[in-house]
């Protein structure tokens, strides 16, 4: 179990110090953006470019933050629609939701182990990711469609496996009374792995990192990210693993670096299925960043990947009641 004070949402300091670090970065942000505005020191389209990403973040961060400060519930329920989200656009992009029992299935796995989370029912967890795709491959045999199987069937099981058993383990966390830092730790340090991938990537410049898979990367911005963000994440981790085996700064600047390379990972394996289809984004719905799984594709690997280191050394909830639902 991670370790927590008594108290409310607030009652870890990892957890205030995020919050306050994450609203201090909105609005120096936003005094900044100003600041070019008035001072016509950039050109409109990237003023305008700008304003949409910052407007963006103001409606995407208490979306983000409030459920995991609400608790455990809201934090599953808030997972489950970006679960669903997620796999709309991805169903949308590649047909798939023309499959409509295939497309059933998968909305009904990721419900399903979405509920087992909420369940903290964790062996009926992790079952469901074998158990989904073997009903994934046969569910449609009956149809006498064997033309296209591989491809649809395979579409669908990657989609599980993405949005449904990837992104599910982040609301599994929540089952964890000291939940509500790590996971916000998650959620700031993706998205700081981002931006330094970028920044470095503009003032180092370099070879860059895969040229036909994601043009703009490059090496030295995929280094500086990974320097950035596990030394956050190590530092960070240190407070809130104080105590348990997972506090070794061995295992905390690896999992900082498991969260820099599996986050760009994250990033590249969506922009691998968006070049295949020759699209640039996956949606429009979030001004300035593209789709929701645009913004969010970074979880898809880190969630699992953590969880798992987690749960090798602390574990996950294991004072809190299990089977709240079905027991």
């Amino acid at each position: 179990m991670i370790p927590h004070p008594e108290g409310g949402a607030f009652a870890h300091p990892v957890t205030t110090g995020i919050i306050l670090a994450t609203l201090a970065v909105l609005a120096v942000s936003g005094l900044a953006i100003l600041w070019l505005s008035r001072s016509g020191r950039a050109k409109p389209e990237f003023r305008r470019e700008l304003w949409l990403r910052w407007a963006s973040w103001c409606v995407l961060l208490p979306l983000m933050l409030g459920p995991v400060l609400i608790g455990r519930a809201a934090t599953i329920a808030a997972v489950t629609i970006l679960s669903l989200a997620c796999y709309r656009e991805y169903a949308r992009a590649t047909g798939l939701f023309r499959e409509r029992l295939l497309s059933a299935v998968v909305v009904l796995g990721i419900l399903a182990v979405n509920f087992a989370a909420l369940d903290h029912w964790y062996g009926f967890f992790v079952a469901l990711w074998p158990l989904t795709a073997c009903l994934l491959g046969v569910c449609t045999i009956p149809l006498d469609r064997p033309a296209g199987y591989i491809q649809r069937t395979a579409l669908a099981i990657l989609a599980f496996m993405l949005f449904g058993a990837g992104l599910a383990h982040l609301g599994y966390m929540a089952n964890d009374p000291g939940y509500r830092p790590l996971v916000l730790l998650l959620l700031t340090a993706v998205a700081l792995n981002d931006v330094a991938a970028f920044t470095c990537g503009k003032l180092i410049g370099g070879p860059k990192l895969l040229p036909a898979t994601s043009p703009n990367k490059t090496i030295s911005g995929s280094l500086g990210a990974v320097l950035v963000t596990t030394t956050l994440v190590a530092l960070v981790g240190a407070a809130i693993f104080r105590g348990t085996p997972l506090a070794n700064p061995v295992w905390l600047v690896a999992m900082g670096a498991l969260v820099s390379v599996a986050g760009q990972a994250g990033d590249l394996l969506l922009s691998s299925i968006k070049r295949d289809l020759g699209i640039k984004d996956m949606g429009t719905v979030l001004p300035g960043h593209g789709g929701v799984l645009d913004r969010f594709n970074s979880l898809l690997l880190v969630a699992p990947a953590v969880f798992h280191l987690v749960q090798y050394f602390v574990g996950f909830g294991t004072t809190a009641p299990i089977r709240t639902i079905t027991g």
